[in-house]
């Protein structure tokens, strides 16, 4: 057991807790805490999320913990002893009558993109989601931008998540752009929001209909007797239509729906632990 001990006239507080991460959660953990439980020492008091995100995994990634078998709130101060499992957002398990650590999820899903997710800023744009992005965003603009504006934070940085600002956010693991898509869609379940054709995705910028004589001198010859639909973005005016890549982006957008279609698996493990 935990004890204390007098150090220069002040107390200082020596305790253990039983901790164990589930699921995806284990991502951020050294390989030999990964779906263990382990011991973890401490030497003063902090809060379940000071010492959550002292062990590297933010705040931003989880929905539920329990303590000794109850739920509890960020703000639970951690005792000598305690027994701790850690959950990260749950998709479809109703978990209604316990106590939701991460805020609900925002009405519009808007987004603001680290500079490490320029190409997943695109995409999103493409499938019709508000997402910001420059390359040259400091950590600090970063975090008050999701903050003031409401927005979910992409980052594959997990420190800027740990900021206290930061209410919505989430951490891409997957570092190939389309499967980066696919796991934001996946993990954030936007399938049902997808809307092609209404972003422009040089600048994020909304796209409304072009009648094609107001266009025309700005069209490729053969583009002004084949195609008969436009779209100009109304901040940096560049135009749109469905050219030969439109098959391929229609593809990939009933990829994602057929991947959002398929049974979920797997459940809740140890909640009564």
């Amino acid at each position: 057991m935990g004890s204390f001990r007098l150090s220069r006239g002040r107390t200082r507080l020596n305790g253990k807790c039983q901790m164990r991460f589930y699921e995806e959660l284990n991502d951020f953990l050294p390989l030999a805490r990964r779906k263990v439980g382990f011991v973890h020492e401490f030497r003063r008091r902090a809060s379940v999320k000071d010492m959550i995100e002292a062990l590297g995994v933010p705040h931003t990634e989880i929905e539920l913990i329990l303590v000794n078998g109850r739920s509890v709130d960020f703000t639970h101060i951690v005792r000598d002893g305690d027994q701790i499992s850690v959950y990260p957002m749950f998709e479809s398990l109703d978990i209604g009558p316990l106590v939701r650590v991460r805020p609900r999820p925002l009405r519009v899903s808007r987004f603001v993109l680290d500079v490490h997710l320029g190409k997943l800023a695109r995409y999103l744009r493409l499938l019709g989601f508000d997402a910001l992005y420059r390359n040259d965003y400091a950590d600090a603009e970063l975090a008050a931008v999701a903050g003031v504006e409401r927005r979910v934070l992409l980052t594959r940085d997990r420190d800027l998540l740990k900021r206290a600002v930061v209410t919505h956010g989430y951490y891409v693991r997957a570092t190939d752009p389309r499967r980066q898509v696919e796991e934001v869609v996946d993990r954030l379940d936007l399938c049902g929001a997808i809307q092609p054709l209404q972003r422009c995705t040089r600048c994020n910028g909304l796209l409304a209909v072009a009648p094609k004589t107001q266009v025309w001198d700005r069209l490729p010859p053969r583009t002004r007797h084949l195609v008969e639909s436009f779209w100009e973005c109304g901040a940096c005016g560049h135009l749109y239509w469905e050219g030969s890549h439109m098959p391929r982006i229609r593809g990939f957008i009933e990829h994602l729906r057929a991947r959002a279609a398929a049974p979920a698996t797997g459940q809740m493990a140890g909640a009564g632990e």
